[in-house]
């Protein structure tokens, strides 16, 4: 679970060293089924704890990643983001004072998202556990989906102690946004904004690794 975690989100090994941060992932489609994808990693509650580690070598055994590491990373992931058919637009910041990290680009549908991350995969950039078929949309059915993924439970068993305290404050939100409206959807745990244009899904990373809060949701729209 822990190599899942800092695969995922662009490998910025300095979440793994701190149990306090926000993973945003949020995702705004057009009623044509194009749109824009972000994720935003944000330790900015950290950013005193996590300044006097960049200092370090090692710490707890685990060497720490320094800036030219974390950028280098990053571009990479931009770089392949860049080359998949139907993404574009790719953008990248790096808050080093605050420790704030943010991927974006525009997709033609939202399949290429999935793709893009198939792409990382291939190219050892994220884990071979990250799920990639994360996305699903249905134009002529009028429907969104956010699909399950498989629960990490048993890698997080086989962790040390110390290694699990880094979940402890951690958070994870999806913002799905649309221009149609909203019918319904199938998993209740999302808010659903009054304009019945966007859902909400903000929970303890913990929650999502012991299967008390699903992540998967089927959005019906008028």
């Amino acid at each position: 679970m822990k190599n899942f975690i800092k695969h995922l989100f662009l490998l910025l090994p300095f979440l793994l060293l701190t149990s306090c941060f926000d993973i945003l992932e949020k995702v705004n489609v057009k009623a044509d089924g194009t749109g824009e994808y972000t994720v935003i990693l944000n330790a900015s509650k950290s950013k005193t704890r996590l300044a006097s580690i960049s200092k370090m070598e090692t710490i707890n055994g685990k060497k720490v990643p320094k800036r030219p590491e974390i950028e280098a990373k990053i571009n990479e992931a931009a770089r392949i983001f860049k080359a998949t058919p139907g993404i574009s637009d790719v953008k990248t910041s790096v808050d080093f004072n605050n420790y704030i990290i943010k991927l974006s680009c525009n997709f033609k549908k939202i399949e290429n998202i999935n793709a893009g991350l198939e792409q990382l995969k291939a190219k050892n950039i994220i884990g071979k556990m990250v799920p990639t078929r994360i996305y699903s949309q249905n134009l002529t059915g009028k429907s969104f989906t956010r699909n399950k993924i498989s629960t990490f439970k048993s890698d997080y068993d086989k962790m040390s102690k110390a290694d699990k305290e880094i979940f402890n404050d951690a958070r994870y939100i999806s913002v799905l946004q649309f221009e149609n409206a909203i019918k319904s959807q199938s998993n209740a745990a999302y808010s659903l904004s009054p304009n019945r244009k966007a859902v909400k899904l903000e929970t303890p990373v913990l929650d999502l690794i012991f299967q008390k809060k699903q992540i998967q949701n089927t959005i019906l729209f008028q």
